[in-house]
This record gives C-alpha cells, structure tokens and sequence, in this order.
C-alpha cells in the first residue's frame, strides 16, 4: 500500500495481523496515511509503505524486533474487552520492541455468510469478537467457533458458518450481509499501538514533536522488589506526590513467581517531563524494576471523557449510596 503525504522515499515496512481486512489491517492503513509533518526528517516515515498482514501478534511482534519490517501494528485495548493480553505480554518479556504511536478506531460488526450457504451451524469470530457480539451470537443458537481474527473467520468462512468482522470484509471475500452492527455496545472503540524497536524510537518521537506533540502518555511497567501489605499504596502515593495523573493500572503475573505481578500503569505525562522523572526516580529509589513499555502523543487514543460514568455501563449487579440498604447489602455481601 502507498501513504499519501509527501514522506521521504525509501518505504516503509508495517507489519500486522491478518489477513487483510482486519480492523488491524484498517488501523495500520490510517496510521500510514497521517501526514508526514512539514520539514520532516528523512527516515522517519515516507510515502512507500508496504503492509504485511502476519498470522499471530507473536508473528508481528518478532517481525519488528528482528528487524524484519520497521514497525508492527497490533490491538492494545478495547472499551469493551479491556487490554488485549498477548500483545501486552509481548511488550513486557521484550527488551527490544516499544510503542511509539497509537491509533483508535470506532469498532462495528457486521455478520456475514457465503452466497451458497446452507443450514447455519456456527457463529465465529476473534474470540473479542465473539464477546463484543454476545447477545447476537446467543440469540442464533449456533455454537461458537473462535478464529485467529476476525477477517480470517471471514476468509474461511464454510457454508455453514455466520462470520462476524469489520464491513469491507464482505467485499473483500466476497460474502452477503446477513445483519449489520451485531456489537452489544455501539460505540465500541480499539486502541492500537505502532510498535519499533527501541533503537528507532527517537526518531519515532522526533517525528510527532515535529508534527506539533506536546502532550504525551506512558505506559510503564513496575515490578516490586518486596511485596506485600501497601505495594500498591506506595505505588500510586507515588504519582499522587508528583502530580502525574495516572489513566490506568493492571496486572499481569511475573513469570514462574506465584502471586507476584507487574503493574502496568498508563499516565498522561513524558518520562522527562518534571512530575514523571521525579516520580520515576522515587519508584527506583524504592528498589522497584522500571520499563517504558510505551510512549506516544496523547489525544490518539479514546475519546476525551466528561467524568460522569453512566450506571448503564457499570459491571451487572453493582450498587451505589442511592440503592436500598437490602440492595447494597446482596450486592457488597457486607
């Protein structure tokens, strides 16, 4: 594929997960075509990009840290299913791949079949894909058939199968619409991160300063040295100190070490900015393991909140103040 907006020549290798016509494939597609920034430096990002879709986030994530394309595109979050767990754990066992950019896109399914099919049988899908689309799947009956993505279900999709996946994949493979936005919450959006190997990530960054970044967000690994009663507590008293906001915080297990994790905080700061270097250094002087798993302009990613959650979207069976006391009671077993 070609990105349009006078970058340098040379091309430029992107890799992602497959086949063609996954919302991988159309993340990769809008990040390619960003303009190149005026007076941009050669060898940043130009205007031949060639994209290869790989089978797994494995496969995309190897690719970049051999060197084999110059970055790799793969899912991180969506506001439905949360954190996409293998590309988060690629990040956190490489030492030489991070993230540099981000790309949201609005995520829709419609649900597919093939021109000739017969008695439906199954639904498939990603296995995201088959949650989002919880309701739809389970008013058609059919069993469940999850696929390594969603346009690999539709590629394959057999006479019996109702595929579920982004609407160019119709076109694409040449199946009828048997329904359109199947998702359980419209709205729905995916995050996904530009990933390099962390040798090309300064001119990565370089490159957004020069198209007007002043804002930026971190996703930063920490692994306590001791833990027990208070790690965490002592963890984020440490960005509360600094004044660096923190938007997110997971776990994940350290590898073989039973009940040990690694925090996966995202914060809305550079890690040389002021706040965050401060903090950064007191989290090291507390004997905690750092890692910058990624960094990016912020304002890429979802869209900007209004701080008001809607109870609607709260997990199923949750109780506030305004509930009755008989209520709160079955919902907190206090």
């Amino acid at each position: 594929m070609t990105a349009p907006g006078g970058r340098p020549a040379g091309g430029t290798r992107v890799a992602y997960l497959g086949p063609e016509g996954t919302f991988t494939h159309q993340a990769a597609l809008e990040w390619a075509r960003r303009p190149a920034p005026s007076g941009a430096s050669a060898g940043s990002v130009d205007d031949d990009v060639a994209a290869e879709p790989l089978d797994t986030v494995k496969d995309v994530h190897d690719v970049v840290a051999a060197g084999g394309a110059d970055v790799g595109v793969v899912a991180i979050e969506s506001s439905v299913e949360g954190y996409v767990v293998p590309s988060l754990d690629a990040l956190l066992s490489s030492a030489d791949v991070v993230a540099v950019d981000e790309v949201a896109i609005d995520v829709s399914f419609d649900a597919f079949v093939r021109p000739d099919h017969g008695d439906l049988t199954e639904v498939s899908a990603h296995p995201h894909g088959l949650a989002q689309c919880s309701g739809f799947v389970t008013g058609t009956g059919l069993a469940t058939a999850p696929a390594s993505s969603n346009a690999a279900a539709c590629r394959d999709a057999g006479p019996g199968t109702i595929a579920l996946g982004p609407t160019i994949c119709g076109e694409l493979y040449g199946l009828q619409t048997y329904a359109k936005a199947v998702e359980d919450f419209r709205g729905g959006r995916t995050r996904f991160l530009v990933l390099t190997r962390r040798s090309a990530a300064a001119a990565h960054l370089a490159r957004s300063r020069d198209a007007g970044a002043t804002e930026w967000k971190t996703m930063l690994a920490i692994t306590p040295s001791v833990t027990g009663p208070g790690v965490l507590a002592r963890i984020t008293a440490a960005f509360g100190d600094r004044g660096v906001n923190m938007s997110s915080l997971i776990t994940r297990p350290v590898k073989a070490q039973e009940s040990k994790y690694a925090f996966v905080v995202t914060f809305d700061e550079a890690p040389w900015d002021r706040g965050a270097r401060e903090m950064l250094s007191d989290l090291l002087a507390a004997g905690d393991s750092l890692k910058t798993l990624g960094l990016f302009p912020a304002g890429a990613g979802f869209r900007a909140l209004d701080g008001v959650l809607d109870p609607d979207h709260a997990p199923v069976g949750s109780v506030s103040a305004n509930d009755s006391a008989e209520d709160r009671e079955r919902g907190l077993l206090w």
